[in-house]
């Protein structure tokens, strides 16, 4: 199945180059195996900076920016296995387009978050990245549970808790089938959660299996 590297190989003498930003709490150790023997250049936001600028709660993602840095298309859940986003970052790269917009009306968010919802919810990532890299594996799990009670829509701070639950799901290859019946099974779970014999005096949990 052709890739981003076969894509950048086609394209990388118009003056088209690709940056991939990978979101890994576990560090570069994670992200080395996927960005190995790649003609582009991959970089770690262990911060999660990106999504929280842009708003992203999902991956993979994409945006396009011209020489004057100009963002000329960006699009959540951006496939390069996806025949129309390819060919909409053809014709940016072959000037047939100035702006590309691409249909994400299907990802409003299902929970309107709240400003100070969000910033807790950030805090908490960050707060669970600092654990992650001191070997605190449960207290940084307790964080992100935290954090995506606060943004249960943010499948970013999801897929973080399974890398750290789950390692076996990510390594050598990503389970992606395992991942789709995971999310199904958690929102399936999560429905419940504010139904009283589903919250305790403390507060709701999420599930963790």
């Amino acid at each position: 199945m052709p890739g981003w590297q076969d894509f950048h190989e086609k394209h990388k003498n118009q003056d088209f180059e690709i940056l991939s930003v990978s979101v890994d709490v576990q560090g570069a150790e994670v992200v080395k195996p996927y960005a190995q023997n790649k003609s582009y250049t991959t970089v770690i936001d262990l911060e999660n900076e990106m999504a929280n600028y842009f708003g992203f709660k999902v991956v993979p993602n994409g945006i396009f920016i011209d020489k004057n840095g100009i963002i000329r298309l960006i699009k959540q859940r951006f496939y390069v296995t996806d025949p129309e986003h390819l060919n909409a970052i053809e014709k940016l790269i072959n000037g047939n387009e100035e702006t590309v917009v691409l249909d994400d009306e299907n990802l409003v968010p299902v929970n309107d978050v709240g400003h100070l919802e969000k910033q807790l919810s950030e805090t908490k990532f960050k707060l669970a990245l600092q654990y992650a890299n001191n070997g605190k594996k449960e207290e940084a799990l307790k964080e992100l549970d935290e954090a995506l009670l606060l943004d249960t829509d943010n499948f970013l701070i999801r897929k973080q808790r399974w890398y750290i639950r789950y390692p076996e799901k990510f390594s050598p290859t990503i389970d992606m089938e395992w991942q789709q019946e995971q999310l199904a099974k958690e929102k399936a779970q999560e429905a419940t959660l504010y139904d009283s014999n589903s919250c305790a005096p403390e507060g709701c949990h999420l599930p963790t299996k």
